[in-house]
Parts: C-alpha cells; structure tokens; sequence
C-alpha cells in the first residue's frame, strides 16, 4: 500500500509541476486565459502575480518530490505531512477566495492523500 500512497503523493507533486506551467508559461497565452477564465487585459496584468504563484506551485511540487526520495524513512513521513498539508491549506484558502474547483482539483486530492499517508505510515 505504501507504493500506491507514494504514487498518489507523487500525483500531487505532478499537478503542481503542472500549475506551475500554467501560471508562469501559459498565463498570457490563448490556452492560460481559457483555463483560468481571465481576459488577455487581466492575464497582461496579473502576469506578474501568476509567475509568482506558479514558483509557489514548484516549491510544493519540490517538497513533495523531496519527500518521495528521502532515504530517512521517518523524515521522508514527516515531509509529506507538512507539504501535503501545505497543498490542503492553499487549496482550501483557493476555494474559498478564488473558485470552488479548486476545492476539488487541489485541497480534496490533498486531504485524502494526506490522511491515507497518516494511516498507512511509513
């Protein structure tokens, strides 16, 4: 089961590679703005903010990354707790400022993986 956990927190890490692409790469582009709903006006804006937002996106991506191939079992847990709460927290904060599919791409995806880490352990 520890795999699966694994290939689940990893899943996370890839979405925010992902949210990362999209904040910094696509925000200006024709593909960023039907995403995320903006006008060309607002993406030229705000690009700034969403390169800022999407280097947020990759520290989390990291730490998830980094908890996956820590050597130091106990450590390697405790990095997952703390980076996948971390998502959880963003994604809660997303939902309730900015729009409730976040709420299911991001902070539910979280929480159940997170509890699924506390329950099968290391």
């Amino acid at each position: 089961m520890t795999t699966i956990v694994n290939i689940l927190v990893g899943f996370v890490a890839l979405q925010h590679v992902g949210f990362l692409y999209l904040e910094m790469f696509l925000w200006n582009s024709p593909t960023g703005q039907k995403i995320f709903g903006i006008t060309p006006e607002f993406a030229k804006e705000s690009a700034a903010l969403a390169a800022n937002q999407g280097l947020y996106n990759g520290f989390l991506a990291a730490g998830l990354a980094w908890s996956l191939i820590h050597a130091n079992v106990e450590l390697s847990f405790q990095l997952k707790l703390f980076f996948l709460s971390c998502v959880a927290v963003a994604g809660l904060y997303g939902w309730m400022t900015v729009s409730k599919t976040i709420l299911f791409v991001q902070a539910i995806p979280a929480l159940v993986i997170l509890l699924l880490v506390i329950y099968f352990g290391k």
